[in-house]
Parts: structure tokens; sequence; C-alpha cells
């Protein structure tokens, strides 16, 4: 089954999830909760190595056409109980996959984050039901990329967990760095994430970046540095070698999917280091 045919299994997209999934006239989907509409934007992600995208970042947008217009932090605090915020992550992860692979046609990945009360609500099988809803529409979860949320870092235990139960299905993993000792590195590496996440200003500001990024590359993860809102900030990370950039200055989150380029074989992120030791990934892409 093709990614181009995602608009024509909503109806059992539907059954998979316990709120409203509607078809605009333009073919783009909404989901309901709460009285709102919840749509989807994305925002590129580009190789640092060729500045061409690879893939999307996924954010929530609230409909601005609906009477009572929130904002999306808003939207989650309305999940006042666990069962209705995983609920709710994961509607919003449907919406993204139904648009996303409907819109782009090329080889693209998606890069999706989950809430950290999800993570620690779900005990097990982290990502089951979204794999069920990536199979309706016919992509594999090699094409996804989970972005594990910071705050779950102050956690070991579960960290690990939720990279084991994401990654048993197939999907890539994000982590997000927020240590600065030799041992968090070392934990980090020992649970073998494919991408770390650095903020810009963080990267910045930090002595010895690129050491950093060389001891994530040691451990086979790529480095994405995210929130790259100046010139400073994208000279900065391809001077330290990051392999992947997001961040305002590449690209506001709109609506549009900007068609991805394709990887060379064998490479996911390429990189521009010729220490860097790339990994063999769980699935294979579409």
């Amino acid at each position: 089954m093709k990614a181009t045919n995602a608009r024509d299994n909503l109806f059992q997209v539907q059954a998979t999830t316990d709120y409203l999934l509607q078809r605009l006239e333009d073919n783009w989907i909404v989901g309901h909760f709460a009285n709102n509409r919840l749509a989807s934007v994305f925002q590129p992600i580009v190789a640092a190595n060729a500045l061409q995208v690879i893939g999307h970042g996924a954010y929530i947008q609230c409909d601005p056409d609906s009477k009572n217009f929130v904002s999306p932090w808003e939207i989650f605090s309305l999940g006042t109980e666990d069962s209705m915020l995983v609920k709710l992550d994961r509607l919003c992860r449907t919406v993204h996959a139904l648009n996303y692979f409907h819109a782009g046609s090329g080889p693209g990945n998606l890069f999706v984050n989950v809430q950290p009360r999800l993570l620690e609500s779900v005990k097990d099988d982290h990502g089951h039901a979204f794999a069920k809803v990536l199979d309706l529409i016919g992509i594999s979860t090699s094409r996804v990329v989970i972005e594990i949320p910071a705050e779950v870092n102050r956690n070991w235990k579960l960290l690990g967990h939720v990279i084991g139960n994401y990654r048993s299905h197939g999907y890539r993993i994000a982590a997000n760095h927020s240590g600065t000792g030799e041992n968090w590195m070392a934990e980090l590496g020992s649970l073998y994430p494919d991408i770390v996440r650095l903020e810009a200003s963080a990267l910045m500001g930090r002595f010895g970046a690129r050491t950093l990024v060389d001891s994530i590359h040691q451990f086979g993860a790529s480095v994405l540095v995210c929130e790259i809102e100046t010139s400073q900030h994208k000279a900065a990370a391809l001077q330290e070698g990051a392999d992947l950039l997001q961040g305002r200055a590449l690209g506001v989150p709109v609506r549009a999917v900007e068609p991805s380029v394709p990887v060379p074989a064998g490479n996911h992120y390429p990189a521009p280091s010729e220490n860097y030791r790339q990994r063999s990934f769980r699935g294979s892409p579409d």
C-alpha cells in the first residue's frame, strides 16, 4: 500500500481514535478535541552537509477558525486525566501522520514528540497504537523519529524503558541532551539513540562544543541542532559538526510540506565527520 493512498483509509484510521477525524475540502485532516479543531504544521529538518531537507518536525496548530480558539499548550492542559492525555497525544500523532504522508510524496522522515506524562502513564509497549495507524496508511515505522522529551532524562530507568519499547516497533529515536558530565554521556550512549538534539543557544555558549558533538558521533548517533533562530546559530552548528539542522532561520512551521530529497543508499542522515560511525536501523524505508 502506498503512502499516497492514506486519504482512502480515513475510515479505518478513525476506528483507532476516540476523537473525530475530519477531511477538509483540500484533503487536509483535522482532529476534534474539546470544541477545537487540531491541525498540523511542519518545520523542515535539513541535512547539514548538503543543506537539503530530509524530513519535518510536526507541531499541532489549533484551527484559528474555531470559535473556542486556544493555544496548543492550553489544549494539552485540558487533558487533566492521564487517560485523556494519552488519547489526545495519540490523536495529534495520527493527524500528523495522515497529513504528512499524504502531502509529502518523497522519502522524508516525520519527527514527532510525545508528552512526558504519556510516557509515565503508558507502562509498556509504547508506540504500539501509533504503529497500527502507520500500518493502515502503508508507512513503515522507520519513517518516524520519536523525540523523547528532556524531562524524561531525570529518570534513566524510564528513559531506557521507553526507548526500548519504541525501538522494538522499528521507530528511530531522538533523545535530548541535558547533561554536562562524562558519566551522563556514557549513560546516554548506552541507550543507543539514533539522534541527539542540542539547542543552538546552548551549543554556542558551551566550551568544547566540538568535543561534545564528537562524543555523540562516537556512540553512533547523529547530532540535530534545533532552535536555530539566527545566521550565527546556523554557522556555529555547521562549524561544530552538526549533522541535522532545525529552526526558524531555516524554515518556519507551515501547513505545506516541502519536498524531501533522497538520502544516499545506506545513510539515513549524512554526516560530515569521517569518524562518524553509521549504525543500522530497525525496519526498512518505504
